[in-house]
């Protein structure tokens, strides 16, 4: 606490009710840019579970992971929206299943993008949460088994080769 203050950050605490306080946050006065921007207008709870899925930014790759000591794709893209009380299902197969299939064209941020990456070239193996959209370039933070927990681009030849199919959720 003593450290922070030292480094310039002040105390705010938030409070969702008058009656219930939750504990200080620190801000700076420095100027932060956001952690992702978009052309497209972007919902008020899509962009909550984008800050939350790209707080996650460096935790290494670990299958079945769900947490901040290791995470594998589909269990960031689980917990993100499960922290903002919106329960899909834990594999990328299987919220594939979920939402409303909509074409690349027409993502948004909020919007899941899947991938087949495995040997069976007919199940989906992979997902990813749109965090940016500038003309036909999506930014996307997923979990990678070389990178961890990443932003990348459907413009990167890998990425945009295994592209199967964009859903929204929200």
């Amino acid at each position: 606490k003593k450290e922070a203050q030292k480094r310039g950050y002040t105390p705010v605490t938030i409070s969702r009710t008058p009656s219930k306080t939750i504990k200080p946050v620190y801000t700076s006065s420095k100027t932060v840019k956001p952690a992702y921007t978009s052309s497209k207008k972007t919902s008020t709870k899509a962009r909550n579970i984008i800050d939350t899925a790209i707080s996650y930014k460096g935790t290494r790759y670990k299958y079945g992971g769900t947490s901040r000591s290791g995470m594998d794709c589909s269990g960031l893209i689980y917990t993100a929206f499960l922290k903002h009380d919106i329960s899909l299902q834990r594999s990328s197969y299987l919220m594939a299943t979920q939402g409303k299939r909509i074409k690349r064209s027409h993502a948004r941020p909020g919007d899941l993008l899947f991938f087949i990456t495995g040997k069976d070239k007919s199940r989906i193996s992979h997902v990813g949460l749109v965090v940016d959209v500038e003309g036909d370039d999506i930014k996307f933070v997923h979990a990678s088994t070389s990178k961890g927990v990443t932003i990348s681009s459907i413009h990167e030849n890998y990425w945009n080769k295994a592209f199967a199919e964009a859903r929204n959720i929200l």
